[in-house]
């Protein structure tokens, strides 16, 4: 069986089945997940009451513009997985099941019903700012922990090869052959981004890749995960509340106070977790290069390889011309980008 489509429920089962991975007579229910663009997804719930959510790997990306991308990062997510429940506290990472090479495909724990993705319920205005506070723990956690370990993680993550093609290129690469006033600064950062190697990094830090189970914050997707620059999750993270405050505009204010709240909620947690003298040298420019990661996402997910979805064109076009505006005159905290921000596009919406 050379060419496993897990999506075809009925190869599926044959595979589970010829795999023992279930019994021979065992028919579980399968559901095929929608939402990402690099992976294959389905849901195997068992007889047992055991729930699984396997992943599957694609060398062409759903998206509409040609993005390739070699399919053995699948075996990168699952080192992410196993390493990742080390680091932060139980049930806030799903249980790594099995993982095949062959068909460059991993099982993990399903997280159980019912819960919801945290960005669907940030799309529909529910909002809460415990929640926020939670994603900043947990990314400071992971920052915080690695970093103290990085003899032993460094060199177990220090491919970027699919930080590379999934993150450099299609966000910041691509962005910078389509909107020439931020070329230079573009590419000034993936050579800067490139040089930078702190800590480790989830590379795909958003609200799309956690759940929301029992109150609490699940994190998912850690196929980019590499030793790197943390303000680039930093960066990432923060374009998703940014943009959700530009494209709700009667929640504006409030997605404002939650992108403050997360900055300030990861810099506490940080500075708790590594005390005032730990690596100094990645602490001290963090906010200077969280700005500059911040403006290039906020770019990139607007004019790059993976725009989002839920925005219109005319906010798009807005989202760009503020972002390139900014760039000359580059906010000098975190706290005046996300102000800063939010004035202009509050003004571009009355012009």
């Amino acid at each position: 069986m050379t060419d496993l489509d897990i999506e075809q429920i009925p190869a599926l089962i044959d595979y589970l089945r010829q795999a023992a991975h279930i019994a021979a007579d065992e028919t579980p229910q399968i559901q095929v997940l929608a939402g990402g663009v690099s992976n294959r997804t389905v849901l195997v719930a068992r007889g047992t009451g055991e729930a699984w959510v396997l992943k599957q790997a694609l060398t062409k990306l759903r998206v509409p513009v040609d993005w390739f991308s070699d399919p053995e990062r699948v075996h990168r997510e699952a080192l992410g997985l196993y390493w990742l429940t080390l680091l932060v506290p139980p049930g806030l990472i799903p249980g790594l099941i099995f993982e095949d090479h062959t068909h460059h495909l991993l099982a993990m724990q399903a997280i159980p019903q019912p819960h919801t993705n945290w960005k669907t319920q940030l799309l529909a205005g529910q909002l809460e700012m415990a929640q926020v506070k939670q994603f900043a723990t947990l990314l400071a956690t992971i920052h915080s922990q690695a970093a103290q370990r990085q003899d032993e993680l460094a060199p177990i993550f220090a491919d970027r090869t699919f930080f590379e093609s999934l993150r450099l290129e299609p966000y910041y690469q691509y962005t910078a052959s389509q909107v020439a006033p931020a070329a230079a600064f573009l590419q000034q950062l993936v050579q800067a981004t490139r040089a930078r190697s702190y800590t480790l990094v989830h590379g795909d830090y958003s609200p799309k890749n956690t759940l929301v189970y029992q109150n609490r914050l699940v994190l998912l997707d850690y196929e980019v995960i590499h030793w790197g620059d943390p303000a680039f999750d930093l960066g990432f993270s923060l374009t998703h509340l940014l943009s959700k405050a530009h494209h709700l505009a009667p929640l504006r204010n409030q997605f404002a106070v939650a992108a403050h709240v997360y900055w300030q909620g990861y810099g506490a947690m940080l500075a708790n977790n590594l005390g005032e003298t730990a690596h100094t040298e990645w602490q001290t420019d963090l906010e200077e290069y969280t700005i500059r990661h911040t403006l290039a996402c906020m770019l990139a997910r607007v004019a790059g390889r993976s725009p989002l979805e839920y925005m219109t064109t005319t906010e798009r076009a807005h989202q760009a011309k503020v972002i390139v505006s900014l760039l000359s005159h580059q906010p000098a905290t975190v706290d005046e980008l996300i102000d800063e921000f939010i004035s202009r596009i509050d003004q571009l919406a009355i012009e």
